[in-house]
């Protein structure tokens, strides 16, 4: 569940900050406004925007929502943690770890060390796209190592 909700939070993020605004619309303009607070909506997140920032809505407060701030439930550094915590019960069940619970502490390790700055200085869509890349190969590395496939 969390793989998956990281990976729709991440494509939500890049899909609005890549592709949805019209060349002929401003960054910052009635458009670009409406288009953010939809994201927010998408992801039951506008009430916690306002609660956290107490600012009006502005694309790098609401990237760093989606992705750093752990009290955010879609966020991805929520998913991680919680994908971290399940993988450590299984690997305690099982009685040994293996390549799913490092990729995952790797990733979350990432996200805890990560600031908005270094991300938009880095590109926003380059580090989504490099999420997307990596959460999808976590998501094979469980499935490979639970199930057998």
């Amino acid at each position: 569940m969390f793989v998956e909700r990281a990976d729709n939070t991440a494509r939500l993020l890049d899909v609005k900050y890549h592709l949805l605004l019209p060349s002929s619309e401003k960054i910052g303009g009635s458009l670009d406004y409406f288009q953010w607070v939809a994201i927010l909506r998408a992801v039951s997140a506008a009430t916690a925007y306002h609660w956290v920032y107490r600012d009006r809505v502005k694309p790098w407060l609401i990237a760093d929502l989606l992705i750093l701030k752990s009290a955010m439930p879609r966020s991805l550094i929520f998913c991680y943690e919680s994908i971290d915590r399940a993988l450590g019960s299984l690997a305690r069940e099982d009685g040994r770890s293996g390549a799913a619970q490092r990729q995952a502490r790797a990733m979350l390790s990432a996200l805890e060390r990560a600031s908005m700055n270094e991300i938009f200085q880095d590109g926003l869509h380059e580090f989504i796209t490099a999420f997307i890349e990596d959460n999808a190969r976590l998501a094979a590395t469980i499935s490979e190592q639970y199930l057998f496939v």
